[in-house]
């Protein structure tokens, strides 16, 4: 039998269809994410809401935007990278506090923020932004020296913005390098 948190039966013309909640179901969660500003943001928008792998649906959530920030001119890209980082802080520090918990998994804007920085000084190709992609999410969940150091030493928003930059410039080193070799 499949555990009713991950099946729901829905009435589709006169029968029940089981459906696959793909979504948090906490009410709580969800009014945060989905009610108020500084949650619908730093949710990504409700990406975040995601019940598996929030963080990487995120991260995905956030290569459209990055191809908008990419065709800005670089003064401009550098303006509102700082701004969202620095916005970033403020908002995921309120609905981080609204939730009651240090850095939920579902609030993903600084997964986001993290992308659009690694992807800063790369050509805007599939090949390499995939390459982004993967090594950012590689460094973001293992979380090695300092970055597990960064997020546990910094409380609020700064520390839940801060370790996901720090695994960012992590992933633009090795592109960085891999760069040189093309």
């Amino acid at each position: 039998m499949i555990p009713n948190l991950l099946l729901t039966s829905t009435l589709i013309r006169g029968a029940y269809t089981p459906v696959i909640n793909l979504f948090d179901q906490d009410p709580a969660v969800r009014k945060v994410a989905l009610r108020t500003p500084a949650g619908f943001v730093a949710f990504g928008f409700g990406s975040g809401l995601s019940r598996y792998a929030p963080g990487t649906i995120g991260t995905v959530a956030a290569i459209p935007f990055a191809f908008l920030l990419k065709s800005l001119p670089m003064g401009w890209f550098w303006l509102l990278l700082t701004t969202f980082f620095l916005a970033g802080i403020h908002l995921c520090d309120i609905a981080s506090r609204r939730l009651g918990q240090h850095d939920p998994g579902g609030i993903v804007w600084d997964e986001m923020v993290a992308y659009w920085l690694t992807v800063a000084f790369i050509p805007v190709s599939w090949a390499w932004w995939l390459a982004a992609f993967f090594l950012f999410r590689f460094f973001d969940i293992l979380k090695p020296w300092p970055i597990r150091q960064v997020e546990k030493r910094f409380g609020g928003g700064l520390g839940i913005m801060l370790d996901d930059i720090v695994a960012a410039v992590y992933a633009m080193a090795i592109l960085a390098v891999s760069a040189r070799f093309v």
